[in-house]
């Protein structure tokens, strides 16, 4: 791999994060920290349906943790916390050299990180926390 870790792409992304505040209901939240480096992703959820209907982010990590936090952002609203936990779940494996590319649009663009190991927790963040937080939300509509 020659291709530049923190690239322009990685950057774009990093610089526009959608869904970056707070939502002010929240069916549930979660916060997910990576201890190597102490990146932090901060994600509310409210469902309808079944499916993630608002998304609010508070993102503070390096450049891959915003661009993954935007990647995440731009595409959760819509899904079930059933495939927010399998995009989770692709993406940890993948980054572990156990897996394919996730079925997640702009994924691609962390390739280069694959061989950067200590990167790995800051890119899962915003996946980890959504899956858990989108679970928690389902588990609370149907009680």
């Amino acid at each position: 791999m020659n291709a530049p870790l923190y690239n322009t792409d990685i950057l774009r992304l990093a610089a526009t994060i959608p869904h970056h505040e707070r939502l002010t209901e929240a069916m549930a939240t979660s916060e997910k920290r990576s201890p190597i480096c102490g990146s932090r992703v901060t994600v509310d959820v409210a469902m309808a349906d079944g499916r993630i209907d608002a998304l609010g982010m508070l993102v503070r990590a390096c450049a891959l943790g915003q661009a993954s936090s935007s990647l995440f952002a731009a595409h959760a609203v819509g899904r079930t916390p059933a495939e927010l936990a399998a995009a989770r779940d692709s993406l940890t494996a993948w980054l572990a050299g156990e897996g394919a590319m996730p079925d997640w649009p702009g994924i691609d663009v962390f390739t280069p990180a694959l061989a950067v190991t200590a990167r790995h927790p800051s890119i899962r963040l915003a996946f980890e926390a959504g899956a858990e937080a989108a679970a928690a939300a389902s588990t609370r509509a149907a009680a």
